[in-house]
């Protein structure tokens, strides 16, 4: 209004100024201020139109003030004057042009679930769409001019100073932030920035994407994966119940023995005591046998949060030996052990205990029924071959079983799919979850001479595969 009414005014001083007084000096020119004032309050085309309103009224005053008369100055001015308005005008309808999309632009801003904010080199807010007024529950009047991490109590996934360098380098950054509303609740985004250089200065575009009930339903997601790994891991214990026994079974009826030995070597008339510390330690070593088997069992069987630690894969393969030794015993299988010293990978040794289990249980089954060649089983590491030699290490578990048919091998390890008659076909799918989860991959091969190989690739500690 305020706007309107000055145009209106320096408009009507302006015709009567040139048009009643003989003034020396182009003053038609202050329609070009007529013409800027009416940007604020009308359309590019009433601007245009206002624009020639004030070229009219400029020739209207000349020609009421000097009529033909083309001779002197007043024609120069005139001439000036209306060029000014005119350049003048197609200037403002331009700019008024331009701030129509800018406005249809930040309308289309507003619109967008997604959270849109512009903040300068300060980190403080120039511009809050809508989204981020609803996702946040900041208005725009008290988020504009705020820091933006003090506001919204950023926390980054690396340190800021890196994060801006990258920004600074590439022009672009993305990751997941966690930040605050002003309830106090947590939400988390995905947030995608863009830099936008202004001379010596800058300012960041930044949108994010609310993905707090995406990564809670992964987190279900994998607490239901777990808990279903442990019943698989349970039920491959249960599998083997009758060999552990015998495990444990053996060291304790050992124990007792040496114990009745000692106590006969006491009893003599002249106790042999040297005898009775050979014995003593026998039972000792097999108390800690015993115990050995007991602790890897309840490693197994506990319900533990995952752990990501460096892992001697050694380690972990030799610590499968004594739960599974009894069933390579009762099916007469030869172990072939290849263990070289490889870099260690980064994992949850249990998880990585029960997938081999798993495969070795499979490849100890497939082989129950071979008859004409010998029954052999294979544990080997080895670096994965290939473009990147060094990044993976590859565990391998080989079988001298009937093998697997070639159109059978990608569906292996797939839930509920299995080739035992009795089998429940989630061993293997529960395998592939869990090395997915270790940033690996698992698959199965034909091996020469018959029978088949399973593969698991994982990366190399600090890798970055």
């Amino acid at each position: 209004m305020t706007a309107r009414i000055g145009a209106t005014v320096i408009a009507l001083a302006t015709f009567f100024v040139d048009t009643f007084t003989t003034t020396e000096v182009a003053i038609a020119v202050m329609y070009g201020a007529v013409v800027l004032l009416a940007v604020d309050f009308a359309t590019w085309q009433r601007v245009l139109l206002v624009g020639i309103a004030c070229i009219v009224a400029t020739l209207g005053s000349f020609l009421a003030t000097h009529g033909l008369d083309t001779s002197g100055g007043e024609l120069a001015r005139c001439i000036v004057s209306l060029s000014a308005i005119g350049v003048t005008t197609l200037l403002a309808v331009r700019m008024k042009a331009t701030m129509l999309t800018l406005h249809e632009q930040a309308q289309l801003l507003d619109l967008t679930h997604d959270t849109v904010f512009v903040r300068d080199a300060a980190d403080h807010i120039t511009f809050w769409n809508r989204g981020a007024e609803v996702l946040y529950g900041w208005p725009r009047e008290a988020a504009l001019g705020q820091d933006t991490h003090k506001l919204l109590q950023t926390e980054f996934p690396a340190p800021l100073p890196s994060i801006m360098a990258e920004l600074r380098r590439t022009g672009r950054w993305e990751g997941e932030l966690m930040h605050r509303r002003r309830d106090g609740s947590q939400v988390i985004v995905a947030s995608r920035w863009s830099l936008q250089e202004r001379g010596s200065s800058f300012a960041v575009l930044e949108t994010n994407t609310d993905i707090t009930a995406h990564r809670h339903a992964e987190s279900q997601t994998r607490q239901a994966q777990a808990s279903l790994a442990h019943v698989s891991r349970v039920a491959t214990m249960g599998e083997l119940t009758a060999s552990i026994a015998h495990e444990v079974n053996q060291p304790l009826a050992a124990i007792v023995a040496h114990g009745e030995a000692a106590l006969r070597w006491l009893n003599r008339p002249v106790p042999e005591l040297e005898e009775v510390r050979l014995g003593l330690e026998r039972i000792i070593g097999d108390g800690r046998r015993a115990a050995d088997v007991i602790q890897r069992l309840r490693a197994l069987a506990r319900k533990d949060e995952p752990q990501r630690v460096p892992l001697d894969l050694r380690e972990v393969i030799r610590g499968i030996l004594p739960l599974v030794q009894p069933e390579i015993r009762h099916h007469r299988v030869a172990l072939r052990l290849e263990l070289p010293e490889l870099p260690a990978v980064i994992g949850d040794k249990v998880q990585l205990q029960q997938v081999i289990i798993n495969l070795v249980m499979n490849g100890i089954q497939a082989m129950a029924l071979v008859a004409d060649k010998p029954r052999a089983l294979t544990i080997e590491v080895h670096e994965e071959a290939g473009e990147h030699p060094g990044e993976r290490i590859v565990i391998e578990v080989s079988d001298t079983g009937p093998g697997i048919a070639a159109d059978k091998l990608d569906q292996l390890f797939e839930a509920f799919y299995s080739t035992k008659p009795d089998g429940m076909g989630i061993g293997l799918s529960i395998c592939r979850s869990i090395i997915a989860a270790h940033g690996g991959r698992i698959w199965a091969s034909a091996r020469e001479g018959g029978g088949a190989s399973f593969h698991i690739a994982l990366p190399v500690a600090g890798s970055g595969a």
